[in-house]
């Protein structure tokens, strides 16, 4: 696989919100890198949307993150929320997390403008548990995941406004994940033209972390 660019046409016709290097591959991920399209109705992302506006608008834009992996993008923590938002985060914690699973406080929300894009990573494993879940608002985009050994296995997924996406287990650790541009935001042969985009971010406490020894945000 090329480092940037679109991925080589010679893969798997495009199935669903989730398409990959191999049936294989796909089959070992089903349950640990999954996309939930309609996870909210219309009204709850608009409720998600303005509640969270008045705080983002007060941030700017940056350029360059603390470890270089976002580029157009403002973030907050947010801890606490509405009794409708907070409604929308218990659905979360119940479709994506064990209930021996304890979750960070703080929801990590992140604003990427339409240029604004996530270059690939895999996140510290000191910062964050074992499964990470995002609510996608505003604007679809192409979430990409490629082994960090063999960069030839690799799943895209197809994040529509109101979905939800969770990562567990080896999707987290042994894969990297990126958000593409919009000049190389593809699913398959479709293009998915890129807007601003907020996600609301789940995610674990780390193993081996007890009672007030949170971590800093991944």
């Amino acid at each position: 696989m090329a480092g940037s660019g679109r991925l080589a046409l010679q893969t798997l016709p495009v199935s669903g919100w989730v398409r990959g290097s191999g049936s294989a591959l796909l089959s070992r991920l089903k349950d640990v890198a999954v996309v939930r399209p309609g996870f909210l109705s219309k009204d709850e992302e608009e409720t998600l949307s303005r509640e969270l506006e008045p705080e983002l608008r007060r941030r700017r834009y940056e350029y360059d993150h603390w470890d270089a992996a976002i580029h157009g993008f403002r973030e907050t923590e947010k801890s606490r929320w509405s009794e409708a938002s907070q409604a929308i985060l218990q659905r979360v914690q119940v479709a994506a997390f064990g209930p021996g699973q304890t979750l960070l406080s703080p929801v990590h929300v992140l604003d990427l403008e339409p240029r604004g894009y996530i270059k690939p990573h895999v996140d510290s494993v000191k910062f964050c548990g074992a499964t990470i879940a995002g609510l996608s608002l505003l604007s679809p985009s192409v979430m990409r995941l490629v082994h960090t050994q063999e960069p030839g296995q690799w799943l895209e997924l197809l994040l529509e406004p109101g979905s939800l996406y969770i990562l567990r287990d080896s999707a987290r650790y042994d894969f990297s994940h990126e958000i593409l541009p919009d000049e190389e935001s593809f699913f398959g042969e479709r293009r998915v033209p890129r807007g601003r985009r907020i996600s609301v971010i789940c995610r674990s406490v780390p193993e081996g972390i007890g009672p007030g020894q949170l971590p800093p945000a991944c």
